[in-house]
């Protein structure tokens, strides 16, 4: 079971306010409550409303995916629905919001939730990367959808430490530095300026059980 709360509006908007022709995707996967194509619907709406407000007209399109996490179903219902559109927001847990930015990495990818905690999935004979720390405020807007938390070693909010070695980490040479993946995403998407952006400490009430309880 994956635990989510939606992002405050005004975040959003602050995302999605460059851009015009924006994706919508809901997962119909783990998250609970549910985030599927209904969630995603009323979540245009609002926005269409705040975009208002503000003289701003977007124009979403909306689709939802079993699982945002399973990459063959990202590529395969994504891929023929992307021409045209500018940038992708997500309402997956943490792990499909960065699923769709690996496939995608051209096209900037918004989480429009915080994942705040993740069950465990047994797999035989099978090799599980974590990719999201569930947090409880997610940064991946502006690090390229690549979480900082869960792919740098030493979990650092503000840029990388100095110390990888042709890409890998000092701490865990068989990793790829989170930074290094976080910078060249970033580069991608001509978002470097978001590197120097200041992000404060954790707040280690939004993680797990404190939010459930």
């Amino acid at each position: 079971m994956i635990v989510t709360t939606l992002k405050p509006l005004d975040e959003i908007m602050n995302f999605i306010s460059p851009y015009k022709n924006i994706m919508i995707v809901g997962c119909d996967g783990c998250t609970q409550p549910p985030r599927g194509i209904k969630e995603a619907g009323t979540l245009s709406q609002l926005l269409e409303l705040a975009g208002k407000q503000k003289n701003k007209e977007f124009n979403f399109k909306i689709i939802t995916i079993a699982k945002q996490c399973d990459s063959y179903l990202v590529a395969s219902i994504l891929e023929p629905q992307t021409e045209g559109v500018e940038a992708i927001l997500s309402l997956a847990c943490g792990i499909g919001v960065q699923e769709i930015a690996r496939i995608f990495p051209g096209i900037p990818v918004f989480p429009a939730q915080n994942t705040h905690f993740m069950g465990a999935e047994e797999r035989e004979a099978g090799i599980l990367e974590e990719r999201c720390a569930g947090c409880g405020d997610c940064l991946l807007a502006l690090t390229g959808g690549v979480c900082p938390v869960a792919r740098c070693t030493k979990g650092l909010l503000n840029g990388a430490c100095g110390g990888s070695k042709n890409g890998k980490c000092e701490l865990s040479p068989e990793r790829d530095c989170g930074w290094i993946l976080i910078y060249e995403q970033l580069e991608k998407q001509g978002k470097l300026q978001n590197l120097k952006e200041f992000r404060p400490p954790r707040d280690y009430q939004l993680t797990g059980w404190r939010v459930m309880s």
